[in-house]
């Protein structure tokens, strides 16, 4: 299978395909951070027409998550743009997708989300209610609940990198889209 990662500079969703097999290549303005396997850096709206079975994607939850609504009346321009690039690549010509992002403005701009998962469902000790839009996919299924949870994301100091830890995906939840995603024909 086919696979574009979109919006991911961490490699850890792509590499969880790949390691199962499929040819999976990550996609975003910012060089990966692993360099072991295939990313592409650029507009990954330019990307639509190479013949991908699926797309995973993680749009930046700058002006988007509700973490940040404070804020939100002095970036309306920047929450229109954002808005209009989910939507984006909601549409993509894409059999499969899979649109990722915290709790956000996207529920009540576009429409609610197909499923809400958190890390400690698929093996880590933390809390990060995760969003997923999905069109042609199944819901994610729990693979390893563990007990433990902590609200470390949440709690992170601020720092030039925080955001860029802040949106990592958990390697937990990148196995269970490669392995319960990655079987469908």
């Amino acid at each position: 299978m086919r696979i574009l990662v979109a919006c991911e500079f961490s490699g850890i969703v792509r590499d969880a395909f790949i390691s199962r097999g499929h040819e999976a290549v990550s996609c975003d303005y910012l060089d990966c951070e692993k360099k072991t396997g295939p990313h592409i850096q650029g507009d990954v709206l330019k990307r639509f027409g190479e013949g991908w079975d699926m797309m995973i994607a993680h749009p930046p939850c700058t002006h988007l998550a509700v973490s940040g609504a404070r804020w939100f009346k002095n970036k309306m321009k920047e929450q229109g743009e954002a808005i209009e690039f989910v939507i984006a690549l909601m549409n993509a010509p894409i059999e499969r997708i899979a649109i990722e992002n915290p709790i956000s403005v996207i529920s009540s701009k576009i429409r609610k989300p197909d499923q809400i998962i958190q890390p400690w469902q698929f093996g880590h000790g933390e809390t990060k209610a995760t969003c997923l839009w999905l069109k042609n996919l199944p819901k994610l299924k729990p693979t390893n609940i563990v007990s433990g949870r902590e609200n470390r994301i949440h709690k992170m100091p601020p720092s030039e990198n925080r955001w860029r830890e802040r949106s990592r995906t958990f390697h937990g939840i990148a196995d269970a889209m490669a392995e319960q995603w990655g079987c469908l024909k």
